[in-house]
């Protein structure tokens, strides 16, 4: 890679952060006025696929493959990758500030290479044994002080990002271990997408949590918009990059979107945190530098394809 390559590429790396992050308070802003988890993911599956099927069609591959095997995968992401995770960060984002949400969403390496182990695809190495317990010291310096939190009663909801993040990890597992059913990374996201608001529609509607678009568009539902419009074609991006500069440069765009999360929170939503968030979000920065693999497995080991962030 030259240096004027890199240069480009990280600008392109950090934009990607910054627009990234950007999704976290907007997320916020949704769930603002009591819109449900399954309500607002239906939608951002519907804008998801309106989204990626132009990017598909304008890449000239707008068949998508639908063989079984294509279809589990498919299957997996919209469970693993979008409805749980993102009914549980919802859930979460209701009670606790963006910018603690955007440090826990860091903490998904950690939660993906222990079941990397347990799956026999990665080796145990000391370095990232080390990193697992950075995370889990910089979780704990979040959740224990009495100080460290705005009101001790968003403790329960920090446990209900986590789930989020085991989610994640999930999904990167299975797709480094299986791969996207002979789909391509944008295709398999599409797939997932349109098989997802197909699963989430009746859970929308069942739980009264559907959002009518004719009920008019105020402030959650544009920021619902936005988001979801910034998520897919920041994705397409993300994709793109990874061909060009490869799958190990790419997966730090984790850094920039932990950061411009808290930073847009603070912006947008005015949040502001105590000594032991900063020193939480430290530790847990340090644990995913040393967690990472030196080479990448997989597109969705670096980032997970539909998450919220």
């Amino acid at each position: 890679m030259t240096p004027r390559r890199l240069v480009a590429f990280t600008a392109v790396l950090i934009g990607m952060g910054v627009a990234w992050g950007f999704t976290q308070p907007l997320s916020k802003i949704a769930v603002g006025t009591g819109h449900g988890p399954f309500g607002l993911i239906f939608w951002q599956l519907v804008i998801g696929v309106v989204v990626l099927g132009a990017i598909t069609l304008a890449r000239g591959r707008g068949r998508l493959p639908l063989t079984p095997r294509a279809l589990g995968t498919y299957a997996v992401i919209a469970v693993m990758g979008t409805i749980l995770p993102n009914a549980a960060s919802y859930a979460a984002l209701a009670h606790i500030p963006a910018g603690v949400q955007s440090v826990l969403m860091s903490l998904v390496p950690m939660a993906t290479f222990p079941i990397a182990l347990a799956l026999a695809l990665e080796r145990f190495e000391a370095r990232r044994f080390l990193g697992l317990g950075l995370g889990l010291c910089g979780v704990l310096v979040l959740v224990l002080p009495e100080a460290s939190l705005p009101d001790r009663a968003m403790l329960p909801w920090v446990a209900v990002s986590m789930i989020a993040v085991l989610a994640y990890g999930f999904e990167a597992n299975f797709v480094a271990r299986w791969g996207l059913g002979g789909a391509g990374p944008i295709q398999a996201l599409l797939g997932a997408s349109i098989l997802g608001a197909a699963l989430c529609l009746p859970l929308a509607l069942a739980t009264g949590q559907f959002i009518r678009p004719a009920d008019g568009l105020g402030a959650p539902e544009w920021a619902l918009i936005v988001s979801s419009v910034i998520h897919a074609l920041t994705y397409a991006a993300y994709v793109w990059l990874v061909g060009q500069a490869g799958a190990v440069f790419t997966a730090q765009v984790g850094y920039p979107v932990t950061a411009a999360g808290v930073v847009w929170s603070m912006l947008i939503l005015g949040e502001s945190y105590s000594p032991y968030f900063w020193a939480a979000a430290a530790l847990i920065l340090l644990g995913v530098v040393l967690v990472q693999p030196r080479r990448a497995r997989a597109l969705a080991a670096a980032v997970p394809m539909t998450q919220t962030e």
